[in-house]
């Protein structure tokens, strides 16, 4: 139940039906604040103070967000209504304590309006406000250090009338120790998309092909993936151990070598240095039985990037915890690098993009010729 509406005869939702690439102007902040109901959410979904940089600009679609994967639950996919992700926008956590963890914003048909390429103010392949393409290496995974810092978000002017609302929406109850707590479009994803999308469902493959976020071979790999993940499930619970495929273990096969005791390494990698993903083999022998390296995570999608090199795009100290909205702060900062984001290969063609977050051991420096 959200409430009732900020301003009284709000328009529906805008139904687009926006595919990849075409170009869309977001609203102003008064059409905006329409939609919003008194929490300054549009069907269970947040509009956040780091989002009003971008009213009145022109960006394209990077993705149509038709479908997410559920990262606070565990529940597998989830089905969400007319929304799309926005070329080159992402949080840089101004609102929220400097989290770091870059999330690509979620906007709602409704807050956007199909712009023609050839209209004049046109973007010219840019996402940010200032007309150039944000750089990571500026601070945090998204060009920001946070509050203040030089990210798109960094200007909460005091007297826009939606602001003190979507402010107010940025803090849930504080924690049994007073420690305080944050609410963003992340930690609401499971109200802003309630519904289960189920593996068998056929829709959301031709919605991934039709929208334009995948390509008809990267559709059947991933669906095939997905059957292959859902067999060994399957298995490890029904079947005789013989019958399991490499031990049961997922798409992209990555089981942990180190035991209870997991390594570390610290190489001081700054932004802008070019480094290298190591082999998965030499990963493995890094992470436990549950895939962790001093408590952070080594997916099989990241498995795809070892023997990649990119730069040092920023090192992250903190960021949400997306099922409790407590802050956390790493005692070892990770790394992001450069263009390296989970595309979803593995995991059903997910369009969220995440920004993993690397362990320097997983990483070498590569020296730069010249």
């Amino acid at each position: 139940m959200t409430g009732s509406r900020v301003v009284t005869g709000a328009p529906a939702a805008g139904v687009l039906g926006l595919r990849v690439g075409e170009t869309v102007e977001v609203l102003g902040e008064a059409e905006i604040m329409a939609t919003l109901d008194e929490r300054g959410e549009l069907d269970g979904l947040p509009f956040m103070p780091e989002m009003l940089a971008w009213c009145g600009r022109r960006l394209t679609v990077h993705k149509v967000a038709h479908k997410l994967c559920d990262t606070i639950g565990g529940s597998g996919m989830r089905r969400m209504e007319r929304a799309v992700h926005l070329t080159g926008a992402r949080c840089d956590g101004a609102a929220h304590g400097g989290c770091q963890t870059a999330c690509q914003f979620y906007w709602k048909e409704a807050w956007l309006r199909r712009i023609s390429p050839a209209d004049p103010g046109s973007p010219d392949g840019s996402g940010s406000p200032d007309g150039r393409v944000p750089s990571r290496a500026e601070g945090s995974p998204n060009g920001s250090g946070g509050p203040g810092g030089p990210g798109p978000g960094r200007d909460l002017a005091a007297g826009r009338a939606l602001l003190p609302i979507l402010q107010a929406a940025t803090r849930k109850e504080p924690g049994p120790d007073g420690e305080e707590r944050f609410s963003c479009q992340a930690t609401e994803l499971l109200r802003a998309a309630p519904t289960c999308l189920p593996l068998k469902d056929v829709g959301q493959y031709v919605a991934d092909v039709r929208t334009g976020n995948v390509g008809v071979p990267w559709m059947l790999r991933s669906l095939l993936v997905g059957l292959f993940n859902r067999y060994q499930q399957a298995a490890k619970r029904l079947l005789p151990r013989w019958l399991w495929i490499r031990g049961g273990m997922r798409w992209g096969f990555v089981r942990g070598e180190a035991g209870a005791k997991t390594p570390t390494r610290t190489l001081d990698l700054r932004p802008g240095e070019l480094v290298r993903v190591r082999s998965k083999a030499e990963i493995l022998k890094t992470l436990n039985g549950d895939l962790l390296n001093r408590g952070m995570g080594f997916e099989e999608e990241m498995s795809r990037y070892c023997g990649h090199v990119a730069r040092v795009s920023a090192r992250v100290e903190r960021c949400l915890d997306e099922k409790t909205g407590r802050m956390l702060r790493m005692k070892n900062p990770c790394i992001v690098l450069e263009g390296v984001v989970c595309a979803g290969a593995y995991n059903v063609s997910c369009p969220r993009e995440f920004v993993p977050f690397w362990r320097e051991i997983w990483l070498e420096r590569v020296e730069e010729l010249g």
